[in-house]
């Protein structure tokens, strides 16, 4: 089925027809000859972690795309349904908000996928991501939630990148349903399992450092309204954030007009830098 509907997807879209043609006959080779070995779709889906962080969405999607052609012939070993729910969860990413229902149709199929291959850790994990993204992004709310709920529960009580996560993601959409406190107890229980499960690993998009987990912060305070408390997380974030992420720099600007604009200081918000 899946199969089925991405390729389904990609006739649908705006790739050219000859990228199209490019990425059937590599389906079909690999159907014929085989493809990569497990252990170097974890290679392939590492560096794409690392270059999420600094490459363009357009970039990532057409070589995405590619990848995506790829595994689904091989979706015979259990192990790769883990690396395809990952591929497809960072697929969802490179849609934009302008066309949410496609990032929510993928991120769908991405914990489907996980659920396929029976590994704990991808389910949550992937649960988490979706969560954290569509919370972060102000999306899909209700899928947030629902997939978040979903992590937790499968996580019982087990501290992951995941769980974290999806802890932020929750708690973005309590700050926008306005259920103040829901969000600040979230925070508190995700700064908590931060102690146990974050990362020293600073540029993957599988990775939750100090400095990210501070732009997670930084936007939820400033939803929530918390002028003091988001300008401390974004410091925090910047003390560390890596010369090479100017993205997430950016971020942390928005997140500022958006405290200037919540505090009545519209002309101020309003010299903030727009996103790049």
């Amino acid at each position: 089925m899946m199969r089925r509907s991405f390729l389904t997807d990609v006739a649908g879209t705006a790739i050219a027809p000859v990228i199209a043609s490019d990425l059937l006959a590599r389906g079909f080779a690999v159907r014929l000859t085989g493809g990569p070995s497990a252990e170097a779709w974890e290679d392939k889906l590492s560096a794409y972690g690392t270059e999420y962080m600094s490459m363009g969405a357009a970039d990532i999607q057409r070589r995405v795309a590619g990848e995506l052609v790829v595994i689904q012939q091989q979706l015979e070993q259990p192990r790769l349904w883990s690396a395809a729910a990952r591929l497809m969860t960072l697929y969802a990413k490179t849609f934009p908000g302008s066309d949410g229902s496609a990032a929510v149709r993928w991120y769908r199929m991405a914990a489907t996928a996980a659920d396929e291959s029976g590994d704990l850790a991808a389910q949550v994990w992937v649960r988490g991501r979706v969560a954290i993204a569509l919370g972060y992004e102000g999306a899909s709310l209700g899928v947030a939630d629902a997939l978040a709920d979903q992590a937790i529960a499968l996580a019982d009580g087990r501290p992951s990148l995941g769980l974290l996560n999806a802890i932020y993601g929750k708690a973005h959409a309590a700050a926008l349903r306005s259920d103040h406190q829901t969000a600040r107890a979230l925070d508190a229980q995700g700064r908590r399992v931060f102690d146990t499960a974050g990362s020293h690993e600073q540029t993957s998009d599988y990775a939750v450092p100090w400095w990210r987990l501070n732009v997670f912060r930084s936007l939820l305070l400033a939803r929530l309204g918390d002028e003091k408390a988001a300008t401390d997380a974004q410091d925090q974030a910047l003390a560390e954030l890596p010369a090479t992420l100017p993205r997430f720099a950016t971020h942390l600007e928005l997140h500022r007009g958006l405290m200037l604009a919540r505090s009545g200081d519209r002309a101020g918000a309003s010299r903030m830098p727009p996103p790049p």
